[in-house]
């Protein structure tokens, strides 16, 4: 017999996937406070457990459906009353989850974010996922924080109108749908005054932000990433002395190939707040993949757009994703990709085997790729920017760099670990902070901002030194504790 939680249950999140989730998470998270329930880190104290589920390729399907499992095994091993799964695997599958899990209560989709308070009190029935996502979030919504409180992800879109072939998103997440320039802004203000020295814009296609606003001047007055970004790259006008102001960092993740535009990589270049780092997933170099990718663009497009981001931007960092494995992918097209992994140099490179999902175009070609080939070139790219990462880490050594510390390193306690403007969290490598003799007697916090000398280097990390007491640059704020739960990238 099911018994309703207490009138506060303690509820304890999970969080897969993508930071766009995340965020989602948050914000559930903090509806869920404001509606007089108490978070907690354990899921054996919880009365409820959220699972908010990633469903984008078949390996974050397996990894949703094992965690929604292992979560409901905590109602007859511990006192979780409630199980509720929301997200884009239940946006996907809902009527399915209901039928193979009779452990969860509520199924909620991927646009059903402001639901979450009314199921956990048992007010919602067991399967509410509305046919097209709409939701999106502004600067009103209570998020805490559950990374480190100095960096935050905003997301400023959601959804997304792209038709490229292999994609599920734009059924799991709905069409695109951008937060009003006003709404990002005061957010952007209020993070910085709570002490969040980083901030990680995120959409799955920022250059596409504002084409879906209603606007009545003049077109080329309508809002873009670029006209946003000029908005919120700049610091404030000096502020009372009471009032903070950390923010020193804006990465941008998720730019289109063909939507990079010189107005924007100028922006990059020229704004204070932005850091010249831009996450631009590829996907593939050969004409003919992209043509089934349809990505509505070739492969001389990749490469002009690499070179004309290195020269309105110098010191760019480049970030991008490739898809190993579409159908149609032969050894010339595949060739063709490792040339410009070779040659382009990226700074920091993801690669995924093509998952086949139903109802996308891919799905429909017939010139599949064994799955294991598809790994074999997988870890034959890795293999190739291993190298070109390795090199330009070792570049590095003697130059000074300014780190944000994140905390102690898990290896030794004698070590701190941060990040560089170059490396976003929990995707790209870390910076490994020892003091010099003349900062021994340094006391480094989480979330302050100081200059180090590289010392050494890895494939994808560094080593560097603190070395003066004057080597904080911005001693850290009091920001907010990031609230626990547990987060799977």
């Amino acid at each position: 017999m099911q018994h309703a939680p207490p009138a506060e249950p303690s509820v304890f999140f999970v969080s897969l996937g993508c930071p766009k989730n995340r965020v989602d998470t948050e914000v559930m998270l903090g509806l869920s406070q404001h509606g007089g329930c108490q978070v907690t880190s354990e899921p054996e104290q919880a009365d409820v457990i959220v699972v908010n589920t990633c469903g984008f390729i078949n390996a974050a399907k397996e990894e949703s459906i094992d965690t929604i499992l292992e979560m409901a095994q905590w109602k007859t091993a511990g006192r979780c009353q409630r199980l509720i799964v929301t997200g884009c695997l239940t946006q996907r599958y809902p009527e399915e989850l209901s039928r193979e899990i009779p452990e969860i209560d509520h199924i909620l989709g991927s646009g059903d974010v402001e639901k979450i308070t009314q199921a956990i009190v048992g007010k919602h029935s067991q399967v509410d996922v509305a046919a097209t996502p709409s939701y999106i979030y502004d600067h009103d919504a209570p998020r805490p924080a559950s990374q480190h409180a100095f960096s935050r992800y905003v997301k400023i879109a959601e959804g997304c109108d792209r038709p490229c072939g292999f994609c599920i998103i734009p059924k799991l997440r709905g069409p695109q749908r951008s937060r009003t320039p006003d709404s990002i802004a005061l957010e952007v203000e209020r993070l910085s005054q709570q002490g969040v020295v980083e901030i990680n814009l995120v959409a799955q296609d920022l250059t596409t932000y504002g084409t879906d606003l209603s606007f009545d001047g003049d077109e080329a007055d309508r809002p873009r990433l670029a006209s946003l970004l000029r908005r919120i790259g700049e610091p404030p006008a000096p502020r009372a002395a009471t009032s903070a102001d950390s923010l020193r960092w804006i990465r941008l993740h998720y730019a289109y190939p063909t939507a990079v535009t010189d107005e924007l990589l100028d922006v990059m270049a020229t704004a204070p707040r932005v850091v010249k780092y831009l996450d631009v997933p590829l996907q593939h170099a050969d004409d003919r993949v992209l043509k089934w990718m349809r990505r509505g663009h070739v492969g001389k497009t990749v490469w002009k757009l690499v070179e004309r981001a290195r020269e309105r931007v110098p010191g760019i960092v480049l970030r991008t994703t490739f898809i190993v494995g579409h159908p149609g992918e032969t050894e010339q097209a595949f060739a063709a990709l490792s040339d410009l992994v070779r040659q382009a140099e990226f700074d920091h490179v993801g690669v995924f085997c093509y998952s086949h999902e139903d109802g996308t175009p891919s799905a429909a070609l017939a010139e599949t790729v064994p799955a294991k080939e598809a790994e074999r070139r997988r870890r034959e790219l890795l293999r190739i920017q291993r190298q070109i990462s390795k090199k330009h880490q070792k570049a590095r050594r003697g130059t000074l760099i300014d780190v944000l510390v994140e905390g102690e390193s898990d290896e030794s306690e004698f070590v701190l670990v941060g990040r560089h403007q170059g490396q976003a969290p929990e995707i790209d490598g870390r910076v490994f902070l020892s003091l010099g003799e003349d900062a021994a007697d340094l006391v480094l916090r989480p979330g302050d901002l100081v200059q180090a000398r590289v010392t050494g280097s890895a494939d994808y990390d560094l080593a560097a030194t603190v070395e003066s007491e004057g080597a904080i640059l911005q001693p850290a704020f009091r920001a907010p504790q990031a609230v626990k739960l547990r987060v799977v990238a």
